[in-house]
């Protein structure tokens, strides 16, 4: 996806940051991974946990505190870890469309690829807005990102003495979302320092990364979700465009046979007069 990143810079005349992009971008060693999320909640903490260090800036704040793509790496229990933040959906200072659009130039500092999406959720009332998070995640990145995706929960303290597991069982929106991406989950708590929470979500990547045959996400099924995206566009606009004829033909018809009524009613009044 590098070279995507490249033709969106150069569409926006930001050449400048094109070399950010080629010394950002993580070595094929390293476990690429990806957080994304709506503001406020956590994927800076989360990656930070991941990290075990202040790699990005994580505080609490009405809008999205990360406004651009920050990658950060490290070695994690003897792994090299690359880790790529990214501008919260749903800020308060930035529309979606924006925000999507600094997200997917940021896929190319995982280059090649990111073997993990992680779609950060945090432990609480379930709403619209996570809902239509997701939706987008999947619409941007189509159908093949959710064999490279998984649901990391934040802010785990807030479960009290539930698990994660019944936490989950009790929506039905969160049962149908993570059975999209195959039942996989983790949850975070950020608050405390506990190395074996980020061993176990890395031997969840790592099943992850195995199950998918040791691939990641590529340029081309980012491509194939475009054109998916732009098909879908095209067809709500043909759609739209049927249903405006439609209703034209409709209204003609009406006013025709009002205007004939009203022709008829005049000769029939004429023909009365002449009597």
């Amino acid at each position: 996806l590098f070279l995507s990143c490249v033709a969106s810079l150069e569409q926006q005349h930001l050449m400048s940051d094109v070399k950010f992009c080629v010394f950002l971008s993580a070595g094929p060693a390293d476990l690429r991974i990806i957080l994304i999320g709506k503001t406020g909640a956590g994927k800076s903490s989360a990656g930070n946990t991941i990290l075990a260090r202040e790699a990005f800036k994580a505080e609490l704040s009405s809008g999205s505190v990360t406004s651009e793509c920050k990658k950060a790496r490290g070695e994690v229990g003897g792994k090299k870890v690359a880790v790529v933040d990214t501008p919260g959906l749903f800020d308060t200072r930035l529309d979606n469309e924006q925000v999507l659009k600094r997200i997917t130039m940021c896929i190319g500092m995982s280059s090649p690829g990111p073997h993990a999406f992680l779609v950060i959720l945090q432990i609480g009332r379930f709403t619209e807005e996570e809902k239509q998070t997701v939706n987008i995640i999947q619409d941007t990145f189509g159908e093949d990102a959710a064999k490279y995706t998984m649901v990391l929960f934040t802010h785990g303290d807030k479960l009290k003495k539930q698990t994660i597991e019944e936490f989950v069982s009790k929506s039905d929106d969160l049962q149908e979302i993570i059975q999209k991406y195959h039942g996989r989950y983790h949850v975070f708590n950020n608050e405390v320092e506990n190395p074996s929470q980020v061993t176990e979500l890395l031997k969840m990547i790592d099943v992850m990364v195995e199950d998918n045959g040791g691939s990641f996400y590529t340029t081309e099924m980012y491509i194939k979700a475009e054109e998916e995206i732009k098909k879908k566009k095209q067809q709500i606009l043909q759609e739209s465009e049927a249903q405006k004829n439609k209703e034209i033909e409709e209204l003609k018809a009406k006013y025709s046979a009002e205007i004939l009524a009203l022709e008829k009613e005049i000769m029939n009044l004429r023909r009365e007069a002449q009597r």
